[in-house]
C-alpha cells in the first residue's frame, strides 16, 4: 500500500463545498468551553457535509486563531450561525421542521447503535458543555434524546469525540 498524496484525494474546493449539498443535520454547541473541541467539530463537519453548526452561549465564534488550529479552515467552509440562547436556536429549528435530539445520557435516551434516522426529515443534535452536558432546559425541549454506549469505566466521552461519533453516524444513515 502506497499512502496517498494530498493532490490525489480529489477533495472539494471551499466554493464548491458551498454549492455541494449537505446532509439535513444541524450541530448545535451548547456552551461548549474549549476552543479546540469547536475547531473540531468545524472540521468534522465538514468532513461529512453538515448543514451548518449552531453556536450557543459563550461556545466561541470564529474567526479565532485557536478555533483555526483544529478547524484548519472548515470553520470557513461550514456555514455558522451564533445564538446568545441555545434555546432560541432550538426553537428556530423547531420551527423549521427540525427533529431536535440532544446528545446526553437520559432517562429513555436512544443508544446510538439502535437509532433509525428517516431520510426524508431534518435532523439536529445538540453537543453539551464539557463539565455539565446539555442543559436541563434543552434537553425539555428536544424530541429525542441520543446516548453512546460505553463500556469502560469512564462515564463519558470528549465532547469532540462525541460529535464526530454521532455525525458519522449519522452521515451514513442521511446521506445517498
Amino acid at each position: 500500500m502506497r499512502k496517498l498524496k494530498i493532490t490525489e484525494l480529489n477533495r472539494l474546493t471551499p466554493e464548491a463545498f458551498k454549492e455541494s449539498v449537505k446532509i439535513p443535520l444541524i450541530v448545535v454547541l451548547d456552551n461548549i468551553r474549549s476552543l479546540n473541541n469547536v475547531g473540531s467539530v468545524f472540521r468534522t463537519s465538514d468532513a461529512f457535509k453538515v448543514e451548518a453548526i449552531y453556536l450557543c452561549g459563550i461556545t466561541a465564534c470564529p474567526p479565532n486563531a485557536e478555533i483555526h488550529k483544529t478547524a484548519l479552515g472548515a470553520e470557513e467552509t461550514v456555514a455558522w450561525e451564533y445564538y446568545e440562547h441555545t434555546l432560541s436556536a432550538v426553537d428556530n429549528l423547531r420551527d423549521n421542521g427540525y427533529t431536535l435530539c440532544a446528545v446526553e445520557q437520559a432517562e429513555g435516551s436512544i443508544m446510538l447503535d439502535t437509532l433509525q434516522l428517516d431520510r426524508n426529515k431534518k435532523y439536529a443534535i445538540i453537543m453539551g458543555n464539557e463539565v455539565k452536558g446539555v442543559q436541563q432546559t434543552v434537553i425539555d425541549a428536544c424530541d429525542h434524546c441520543i446516548e453512546i454506549p460505553q463500556y469502560g469505566t469512564k462515564h463519558s466521552l470528549n465532547v469532540s469525540v462525541t460529535a464526530g461519533i454521532v455525525v458519522w453516524d449519522c452521515f451514513k444513515q442521511l446521506s445517498k
